[in-house]
Formats: structure tokens, sequence, C-alpha cells
């Protein structure tokens, strides 16, 4: 069985989509149902749709009977109440397509909900521009040479050393009051990256002009 989910949420519908084959498990937020349903995306392979379907007024169509799953609680955005859904079923890596674009307040948002669950699970976000994801005290970014790479706090981090990016750091600090790290760009194929305290984004170019 594949262990890694797809979960579409309700920001710029991506370009094109991963092959289904490549996940276990694939689910949408109502809000995303609209543009897979109008790009064409074979929806039969829609694990679930969940939601509180403010959006979305068809889930009594027979073809998606038993996918829906309400989910009310407006304490909680709906790519949150998503990500529980995923983690009862035992998926601990998800891609996340759909998170930036549109309305700003919702993409800080998604960063948010990703923190908070980023010790439970493996988010990787992606975009038309990037893949972005937390990642640990320390780690080895693969196949990155001449790709962009920034450094986002959340919102500090403390000891930060790089190794491979044009523009290291060695015991350095960066926070979202003072210092942050984007804009680089790896010279080496591989990136290695430690840090002792705090939260940590690195946002990938998929490519760098």
């Amino acid at each position: 069985m594949k262990d890694k989910a797809l979960l579409f949420i309700n920001g710029d519908p991506p370009a094109s989509f991963p092959d289904p084959g490549d996940y276990g498990l694939i689910a949408c937020t109502d809000g995303a149902f609209h543009y897979l349903k109008r790009m064409g995306f074979p929806l039969e392979k829609l694990d679930f749709i969940s939601g509180d379907f403010d959006s979305h007024s068809g889930k009594d169509e027979p073809i998606y009977d038993g996918k829906f799953i309400y989910t009310p609680d407006q304490d909680k955005t709906d790519f949150h109440k998503a990500l529980e859904i995923i983690l009862e079923k035992r998926y601990r890596k998800v891609d996340v397509l759909g998170a930036s674009g549109g309305e700003q307040d919702h993409f800080l948002g998604n960063l948010t909900v990703a923190f908070a669950f980023k010790e439970q699970m493996d988010i990787r976000f992606c975009d038309a521009f990037s893949t972005y994801y937390f990642v640990p005290e320390k780690v080895v970014l693969q196949g990155v040479k001449n790709k962009m790479v920034s450094l986002y706090p959340f919102p500090a981090v403390e000891n930060i050393t790089t190794r491979g990016l044009n523009w290291p750091l060695t015991n350095g600090s960066l926070s979202i009051t003072s210092r942050i790290g984007t804009r680089n760009f790896a010279v080496d194929d591989e990136v290695a990256i430690e840090y002792e305290k705090g939260a940590l984004l690195v946002f990938v170019s998929k490519e760098y002009p």
C-alpha cells in the first residue's frame, strides 16, 4: 500500500495533476472540488470530499455517494479538518495542492495549520513556483543545484548552519522580526541544514531563472 496522501484545497488550482497512482489516498475540500470537476480530474479517484459544504451543492450526486464527510466545526479551517481525517486514516505523508494564491490570509492560515501538524505529519505544499515544507532540525535537500532555496523562520530559528547555499549560515539566527533567509540559491546538488531550536519553513523553487 502506498503510504502517501494527496490533498487538494481551495487556493489556486494546479497547472497539472500528479499521477494518482502515486498515492494511497486522494482527497479534497469542498471548495477544491469545483476546480477538480472543471479541470477534468478523475473524480472517481477521490476517497473523500470534506468541509462544511458552504461552497458545494452537489453532494447528492450518486457518483459521490459515501465520499462526502461533513465537518461543520467553524473553529477550524477545512484544511485543518481534512488533515485530521487523513491522520485518522493513518497517513503521515501528505502532498497539498491549492494552498497558495487567492486571498493571502488563507495562505498564511494554511502555513499555520501545517505548523500545528508538523510533529505528526510530513506535509509538503506544491504550487506553480515552488515546493515548501517545515523541515526537521537536521535535513539534507537533494537535487537542488541552481534552484532558489528560501529559509523562513516560523517565527524564529537559533544556531542554524547551512552547507551548499551561495550565502551560507554558520551558527546564525533567523527571525521574522529581524533577519530571514529568503532568495538564496543552491550551488551544490545537496544542501544540508541544521539548527538547534525553533521551526523552519523551506521553499525550493521549481526553476531558478
